[in-house]
């Protein structure tokens, strides 16, 4: 039976937002559009629970891992100048640790394209992406009717990840948010329950 578990999450902490300090490059170089230094524990941590086997059933060992593509050329969605280095940063760690190399096939602006193929998969797949279009993308395509898909993504949310399993081809997906609670801050509320997305106040599901 082909079964498909599909996780997706954002990618971590950015510059500008709640936690202090510059961007920066895996070797420490200045990037506007890396990683802040708590982004980095967090993908510390993400390389824990999935590459550990530290969240048992719930977070599996991903046999793929899919992030939006950081050498995007001027025609994909950019922000900072330049394609975000964000997502692929996010799991780099945990592509090492596994030895999974992260597909970064697509860039920001092509989830249709995402979605046909990780759909076509079977196992465990693990997505990083950005927030708006997790929410506008990539959702809307796996399965726009299924019930509590969350319809905003707040801001300073980097904790959550999306769960979708399916048992066959074809077959229905049933859906979760789970909360891992990694880092001091985390939250087990789910997405859409209250809170903001970039300064705009969330309410209703």
């Amino acid at each position: 039976m082909a079964a498909l578990t599909l996780m997706i999450i954002r990618h971590a902490e950015k510059p500008n937002g709640a936690w202090p300090g510059p961007g920066l490059t895996i070797d420490g170089t200045s990037d506007a559009r890396s990683l802040v230094i708590r982004g980095w524990q967090r993908a510390a941590a993400w390389c824990a629970l999935f590459g550990a086997g530290l969240g048992g059933a719930d977070f599996p060992r991903p046999d793929a891992i899919y992030a939006a593509d950081p050498n995007a050329g001027a025609g994909a969605a950019a922000a900072d100048d330049g394609p975000s280095q964000r997502p692929f940063e996010t799991v780099k760690p945990l592509g090492d640790r596994l030895g999974v190399k992260p597909v970064t096939t697509w860039a920001l602006g092509q989830e249709a394209s995402l979605v046909t193929e990780i759909t076509k998969l079977s196992s465990v797949v693990l997505v990083c992406w950005e927030h708006k279009r997790i929410i506008s993308g990539i959702l809307p395509a796996i399965g726009a009717n299924l019930p509590a898909l969350p319809l905003k993504w707040d801001g300073q949310r980097f904790d959550v990840v999306l769960r979708f399993d399916r048992a066959a081809p074809g077959g229905a997906w049933t859906f979760r948010q789970l909360f891992p609670k990694l880092l001091s801050g985390d939250s087990a509320i789910p997405l859409g329950k209250g809170g903001t997305i970039d300064g705009e106040a969330t309410t209703g599901r």
